[in-house]
């Protein structure tokens, strides 16, 4: 297991490196360049997850009837799911993987902000921001922030939650799936903000990209998303 996280981490290092001097020894230009090269790798993963999602909301009212028909027999709504599930070539569990290699580039860029990029003789301004340093007028994180929460909205009609149909003791796995993802609508654009606050700024700047990278696919995928109830609100 070492191993490879030395091999990830070296990986993305070398790159980050080739990227600094290929772009005029801009780290800020290399971290972004960095991270449109991680997610277009990526797009074989996350666009069958985006549409993926947008058939489970689709499916919504199948899976209510079914939770109706079944909703004393736990088993055999579960098989039926998975049978509504397989004839329309949905996978739930699909959206981990690219979570996880999120989760994994995440953790092994801060380590190469910290214990690289903050000992080397590299030119690490970009803009106002020191790239090894938190952002010392908190503007990149809030901007991460919002983002965040625009990407979270926009998403919204895919983990839209309709509970009156079902008893809260029969509520499924996938009905506490779709709670806590509403719940996170507000909350993750806030811890956002709040670990950017004290993170590299080049660690921020690639989540702030990340999530701009996010919302182009999700608009292109599914559309405007819940985000047009807010457009509907700004426009009255």
């Amino acid at each position: 297991m070492t191993e490879i996280w030395n091999f990830i981490h070296n990986q993305l290092l070398n790159l980050l490196l080739f990227l600094y001097n290929v772009l005029f020894q801009n780290l800020g230009l290399a971290v972004i360049a960095l991270t449109v090269i991680i997610r277009t790798l990526l797009i074989p993963l996350t666009v069958p997850t985006l549409r993926g999602a947008k058939k489970m909301q689709e499916l919504k009212p199948k899976l209510d009837e079914l939770k109706r028909r079944h909703k004393d027999d736990k088993r055999r709504l579960q098989e039926e799911q998975m049978k509504l599930y397989k004839e329309h070539g949905v996978n739930p569990a699909a959206g981990c993987l690219p979570n996880i290699v999120q989760i994994v580039v995440l953790i092994a860029l801060y380590q190469v902000f910290i214990s690289t990029f903050g000992q080397a003789h590299l030119n690490v301004q970009f803009l106002w921001l020191k790239m090894t340093k938190p952002d010392p007028f908190f503007i990149l994180p809030i901007s991460a922030g919002v983002t965040q929460l625009l990407l979270s909205k926009m998403m919204a009609p895919a983990i839209e939650k309709h509970p009156e149909e079902t008893p809260k003791k029969e509520e499924s796995m996938e009905d506490m799936v779709y709670t806590m993802q509403s719940q996170m609508l507000y909350l993750m654009p806030l811890m956002t903000i709040v670990i950017g606050w004290q993170l590299p700024s080049g660690l921020v700047l690639y989540w702030f990209v990340t999530t701009l990278f996010s919302l182009v696919q999700q608009y292109f995928v599914s559309g405007l998303g819940g985000l047009k109830e807010w457009l509907k609100l700004i426009k009255r």
